[in-house]
């Protein structure tokens, strides 16, 4: 494992950096927004703008790089990007950074393309299900870390934005200077909403809600913290709490889906999620509970992404895969474009309360229709199949993988029991033939019984008596009725 990820460290550590960088400007929008008199519907239009640039990134992005080659458009992207984060204090109007915003989304979709196929380029069929683990520790860790950078500077300042665009900047360094070489692109078609969600309603309907979930979660959180009074540390510490729940929770789920139906899973952790957002809504002067209830959120919403993922591998063919994928990433794209809008209306409407409570309806939506489709289909055939860890914020390339690492570990799994099959089988004639074969000598004729109906020896004749007056056996032959 360490060779394995010490051939990819560069690409890792960037990753890391460009995360630490934009986890810090995510959770400093909200803030400085605050500080800088936005309302909440107006937070919520920058937090949608990111959103919309991810996802016509994830649609243009492959052309681009067909056009001018993987290098050009990652150091493009990461240079447009670091302008963009300095850009920030410059330009204070909501609209403004809306515009900035899905520039950033943009940027940052390109580069999760890039990124993730050369890293997809670098695995094998061994390799690719702990690569993509790799990478998803990465960005969480760079998430977390870039929350606890937010504590050396002022949010109503200049300087925190500087540090983001610093990192960012340095990111590339390491990518670019790494000798890898370059991998091919392609720019799948996507399936049609009709055909997703004709092959899994479940997942399809899922992905959508959950896309609102996890971009109200990650983009609203600040501003929800903001409006009820949390200083930045405070508000640091409740996005890191819903980071590190996506973190932890990821390992124990991807286990629990070893050996459960994956619906009963997903209507479980939506469930937990509907309760806990209901629990925070009641319990929000409380920093503590909050911090709770952002750490079991943030374990719901992300396990809750690579399983949906996993089920809908369940009822594609290898050749759907590819459109598959850049499905499954325009359908969550689309949600999470209306997750945030969703949720600030509310909180401007109804108090910054009713963050918990947006959450908990979406939640539940995805609970009550996970329950009704249980109702109506029966689990597939080969649903304990693996598991991988997918972020919600991945491009297609690595959902994709991970569509592959699945059917891979289902080939293998299937390869495993043929061989065990065979083996049970040989060991059973194996047996068998050491108990045939056990003794040296061949086991003695059994002698035929003397025959009990006898004529005398008058009936016989002489030629038929021994000289002791008794028929021999081999001569004598029984009377027949």
């Amino acid at each position: 494992m360490f060779q394995l990820v010490t051939s990819v460290w560069a690409l890792l550590f960037g990753v890391f950096l460009i995360m630490v960088g934009n986890g810090m400007q995510s959770t400093l929008m909200g803030v400085r927004g605050d500080i800088e008199g936005f309302s909440t519907f107006e937070l919520s239009l920058v937090t949608s703008g990111y959103f919309l640039g991810f996802l016509v990134g994830s649609r243009w992005t492959p052309e681009m790089i067909r056009k001018v080659g993987h290098v050009r458009v990652f150091a493009a992207l990461g240079s447009l990007m670091s302008a963009g984060l300095i850009a920030f204090p410059l330009l204070t109007d909501p609209w403004s950074w809306t515009i900035l915003r899905l520039m950033l989304g943009f940027c940052l979709s390109g580069i999760y393309v890039t990124s993730e196929s050369w890293l997809n380029d670098r695995a094998t069929n061994e390799t690719r299900g702990m690569l993509l683990s790799s990478y998803m520790v990465a960005q969480m860790l760079g998430m977390v870390a870039g929350q606890g950078l937010l504590n050396f500077g002022d949010a109503a300042g200049f300087s925190l934005f500087v540090w983001a665009s610093i990192l960012v900047s340095l990111a590339f360094t390491p990518v670019l200077l790494s000798a890898v070489p370059i991998p091919a692109v392609q720019s799948p078609k996507a399936m049609s909403l009709r055909q997703l969600y004709d092959r899994s309603p479940t997942a399809a309907v899922g992905t959508l809600v959950l896309g609102g979930v996890f971009a109200a979660q990650m983009g609203m959180s600040p501003v929800y913290g903001a409006k009820i009074g949390l200083d930045v540390r405070e508000i640091s510490a409740l996005v890191a709490a819903l980071f590190t729940g996506s973190f932890l929770f990821q390992f124990p789920v991807g286990r629990m889906s070893d050996f459960m139906d994956r619906r009963v899973l997903i209507l479980t952790l939506s469930a937990v999620g509907a309760v806990t957002c209901g629990v925070a809504f009641t319990l929000s002067g409380n920093l503590i509970a909050l911090l709770a209830a952002g750490l079991v959120m943030g374990g719901m919403a992300s396990p809750l992404y690579s399983l949906l993922i996993a089920y809908t591998n369940d009822y594609l063919e290898h050749e759907d895969m590819p459109a598959a994928a850049s499905g499954m990433v325009f359908i969550y794209g689309v949600g999470a474009i209306a997750g945030p809008l969703m949720t600030g209306q509310a909180m401007d409407l109804a108090g910054p309360q009713f963050f918990w409570v947006i959450l908990a309806v979406l939640f539940a939506i995805i609970a009550v229709h996970t329950g009704w489709r249980m109702s109506q289909r029966p689990a597939p055939a080969g649903d304990d199949s693996a598991y991988v860890s997918v972020l919600p914020n991945s491009s297609t390339v690595a959902v994709e993988a991970a569509y592959e690492w699945y059917t891979e570990a289902a080939s293998e799994s299937d390869e495993e029991e043929g061989a065990e099959t065979k083996s049970d089988s040989g060991e059973g004639a194996s047996e068998t033939d050491e108990a045939a074969s056990e003794g040296d000598e061949p086991a003695p004729e059994a002698e035929e019984p003397a025959p009990e109906n006898l004529q005398h020896k008058e009936d016989y004749g002489p030629e038929y008596v021994d000289d002791d007056g008794t028929p021999p056996p081999e001569k004598v032959r029984p009377i027949i009725f």
